[in-house]
């Protein structure tokens, strides 16, 4: 049987998953807010010819972090590929963890998703491009639970978990357009976050980057609460800069915390790889 050779982590988010897809399935319907009107957003300022252009720019910072993502990973992946060429015996064990990379290019990537999306959908907020919104937002959450399972329940784990998220995720966006039923989003988002500072809560597995998972929770915290006070904080700062923009800012702060790990990844492993293969050349530079 297959329960048995799971181990108890892996049980304990499988028996998550399925209990948060029968809370979508049979749950009560939860009716979205009628968030898809401009006039709902505090700054509405146009900037030449673009409108609500402080909730457009503040996008770039999910772009500018996305593409640094992607660089840094596509540098560890060549820089493998070089090394097993010159070394073909390198231990296995010096590897990255391919699994936790690839949930690290499905995360960046949803970074960039993201800022596509939300750019989108703020030029002309309307349901249409909400759905578009939340679609790259899902791609950048499961990417992150993917990462986080990886690094807290098991490697094997963590790519199934990505998919299923971001399955859920795309039909979740799809469901609360076509329906008005807003329940399977947010259980999207919120049961993913909860996850997510559960496996916070737990300790590493051996071999993990050493994501700091704490850091991920708290620029979604602040950058909710940022949304949630859009208004306020818009009057509060003159008509500066609104909660919303601050919200965009913030929440792209949460890319720092994986670029971070993997950064050291890469020092870690290539200071490993030297240690067995003492030739500077072994390792690109």
């Amino acid at each position: 049987m297959l329960l048995p050779t799971l181990t108890r982590r892996e049980r304990g988010l499988l028996f998550t998953f399925a209990l948060l897809l029968l809370v979508a399935f049979f749950g009560p319907a939860l009716p979205a807010a009628d968030v898809a009107i401009a006039s709902v957003f505090a700054d509405n300022r146009p900037l030449l010819h673009l409108p609500n252009a402080m909730d457009v720019l503040s996008n770039l910072p999910f772009l500018v972090i996305g593409c640094l993502g992607l660089y840094r990973l596509n540098r560890i992946d060549r820089s493998h590929q070089e090394a097993l060429a010159g070394f073909p015996l390198a231990p296995p064990a010096n590897d990255p963890p391919d699994n936790t990379l690839d949930c690290a290019w499905l995360f960046f990537a949803g970074l960039i998703a993201t800022a596509a999306g939300s750019a989108f959908y703020h030029l002309m907020p309307d349901a249409p491009r909400l759905a578009a919104d939340r679609a790259g937002m899902a791609v950048a959450f499961a990417g992150l639970i993917g990462i986080a399972v990886c690094e807290r329940v098991s490697q094997r784990a963590g790519w199934p978990a990505a998919w299923f998220v971001l399955t859920a995720g795309l039909l979740a966006a799809e469901v609360c357009q076509e329906t008005g039923n807003v329940l399977p989003w947010a259980l999207v988002q919120f049961g993913g976050m909860a996850v997510v500072l559960t496996l916070a809560l737990s300790t590493p597995m051996r071999g993990a980057v050493g994501l700091k998972l704490g850091w991920v929770i708290a620029f979604y915290v602040l950058a909710k609460a940022f949304e949630l006070g859009d208004h306020a904080i818009y009057e509060a700062t003159g008509h500066l800069v609104s909660g919303h923009t601050l919200k965009h800012l913030v929440a792209s702060l949460a890319g720092l915390p994986v670029l971070l790990a993997l950064c050291r990844l890469e020092k870690g492993w290539r200071a490993t790889l030297l240690r067995h293969n003492p030739d500077p050349a072994a390792v690109a530079a």
